[in-house]
């Protein structure tokens, strides 16, 4: 399917929701005010299990005061690698010392990721986030810049909602 085609798919989608409110304004109106989440210590295996019962691709990470500290997606449950392994940085050994020729944070975080045993250890920390008077054409740039296809509405530090590309798709098109 093309992507033009796509698109068009999900705006007509949107359009039939009911959950879209016509002529929508702010990300408030157009939310989902009570999302699935999970907490920084849920384990990986609920994490899979919450994504699948709720079928969707990502979940915000929220702590005991309802804050958000992270995203979980699809992609965090996966390691993208071009031979699918996990592999040391390239080195060498200078003077008898080690100098590493690529960056060790990217292979930390993705040794992190491999060895997830809860959410906190796979998340994105400190996501993209919009509040609920943000407006959709704001949300809307948000999304189409960041590549994200959902964004926690935070308010006073705290998660109110979720908003989906759908969601600002099928406010626009109203």
């Amino acid at each position: 399917m093309k992507a033009g085609t796509l698109l068009t798919a999900a705006v007509e989608a949107a359009r039939r929701s009911d959950k879209v409110a016509p002529v929508a304004e702010r990300v408030n109106e157009i939310m989902d005010t009570s999302p699935a989440t999970v907490a920084p210590e849920t384990s990986v295996e609920d994490v899979v299990a919450t994504l699948r019962e709720h079928q969707l691709p990502g979940l915000p990470v929220v702590d005991s005061d309802g804050r958000v500290v992270g995203i979980v997606t699809e992609a965090d449950l996966v390691l993208p690698d071009q031979d699918g392994d996990l592999h040391i940085p390239h080195y060498v050994n200078l003077f008898g010392g080690t100098v590493f020729l690529e960056s060790l944070d990217r292979f930390e975080g993705r040794l992190r990721k491999a060895f997830a045993a809860n959410a906190a250890d796979m998340m994105t920390r400190d996501p993209d986030t919009v509040d609920p008077d943000t407006s959709v054409r704001d949300a809307a740039r948000l999304i189409h810049r960041t590549g994200h296809n959902r964004l926690p509405v935070v308010e006073d530090g705290r998660l109110v909602g979720v908003v989906t590309r759908v969601d600002v798709l099928g406010a626009l098109a109203a």
